[in-house]
């Protein structure tokens, strides 16, 4: 028993012809949404590609991208066949190919529904990629007048400034590291040399963070030096006040924004491809309703429509026969080549009689 089985007239396949053919048109749209989605979060991740680390994958945009321009390219030739289905002689230059297209739409559409999964599940990377990238970046930070490392520092600003973040995981990761350049250090001083020596390393590390972790919002004049020092400040206790620094660390900023945008990426790939196999789906009852006509040359017959020719149960039996009796010629033929000698004869059966 067919799955799905419809009857058709002629009014009615008119009629799923041009819904179709407006369908795909609409689907053309959407996988030029697709192809944008991915463009804009490529762009958005190389913006930041400098305090991510070098794994950082692209997969997940170039996936989009590739989608986008599949999607646009099997439903225009969709709508084409829609529209030359309204014809029974354009149509009939399509019939051959029309199983081989819908074998590819099938495959298309398990790769979009991938993608969309993929923009959910490829987050977790992300967070460690974030992670350890902007940890190297903060190291080189005070490297303002090494080639490839110069423009770090005022990366890093923008990024606090624009994300209202401070640090990796905080403004005490700030604390770790040197991030004031030697050029700015006056090493005759006392203080200077006294903290380069206190640190095992030979770092000057300093209570302080950047201009740029600084919340403009304050009521208070930034407090970016001796942050934990309560008496180098008037009024102050900075395990009980609220911080004019912002609290929040740039790793989380940054994979919320990231986050949030794949997710939604993702919900809309979801759409699209549930939208997808919906046009998918009409293009098979198009096919078969077409094909089945009894009397081509009376085109106000009646004609029936399906997905699967047999039950989902039948059909699968009959995809495993295929398959075993596929993988019985490939040993019947690999054996066949077995037997033959080298010079192209039969090599004969020797028994050994114990």
């Amino acid at each position: 028993m067919a799955l799905l089985k419809v009857k058709f007239n002629q009014k009615k396949r008119v009629k799923l012809a041009q819904g179709l053919w407006l369908m795909n048109w609409f689907s053309v749209f959407a996988g030029i949404l697709v192809f944008s989605m991915g463009l804009f979060l490529k762009i958005e991740l190389r913006k930041r590609s400098e305090v991510m680390d070098n794994s950082e994958s692209h997969f997940v945009p170039n996936s989009l991208i590739l989608m986008g321009i599949l999607s646009c390219a099997f439903n225009g030739f969709a709508g084409k066949i829609c529209y030359d289905s309204l014809d029974p002689a354009k149509f009939a230059k399509w019939k051959p190919l029309l199983k081989p297209y819908l074998a590819l739409c099938c495959v298309f559409n398990i790769l979009i529904f991938f993608v969309a999964l993929m923009c959910f599940l490829m987050r977790g990377s992300l967070d460690s990629t974030l992670a350890q990238g902007l940890k190297n970046g903060m190291k080189f930070y005070r490297d303002t007048d090494t080639p490839g490392r110069c423009f770090m520092k005022k990366t890093i600003d923008m990024l606090q400034i624009e994300f209202k973040c401070c640090g990796n995981n905080g403004y005490k990761d700030w604390f770790e590291i040197q991030w004031i350049s030697n050029r700015y250090l006056d090493f005759s001083s006392k203080e200077v040399k006294d903290r380069i020596k206190s640190n095992v390393d030979g770092r000057y590390l300093v209570d302080g963070v950047p201009f740029s972790c600084c919340n403009p919002s304050s009521p208070r004049p930034c407090i970016q030096y001796q942050v934990t020092n309560n008496s180098a400040h008037y009024s102050y206790d900075y395990q009980t006040e609220e911080l004019n620094l912002w609290r929040r660390g740039c790793r989380e900023a940054l994979f919320n924004y990231y986050s949030s945008m794949m997710s939604s990426m993702g919900a809309v790939t979801l759409l699209v491809w549930l939208f997808e196999m919906s046009v998918m789906v009409g293009l098979r009852l198009l096919h078969t309703s077409l094909e089945s006509i009894a009397n081509p040359e009376d085109p106000e017959c009646e004609s029936e429509g399906w997905i699967l020719e047999n039950s989902l149960k039948d059909t699968f039996k009959s995809a495993l026969e295929n398959l075993k009796k596929l993988g019985k010629f490939n040993q019947v033929e690999a054996g066949g080549e077995g037997a033959e000698g080298e010079d192209g004869g039969k090599t004969p059966a020797i028994t050994t009689v114990s």
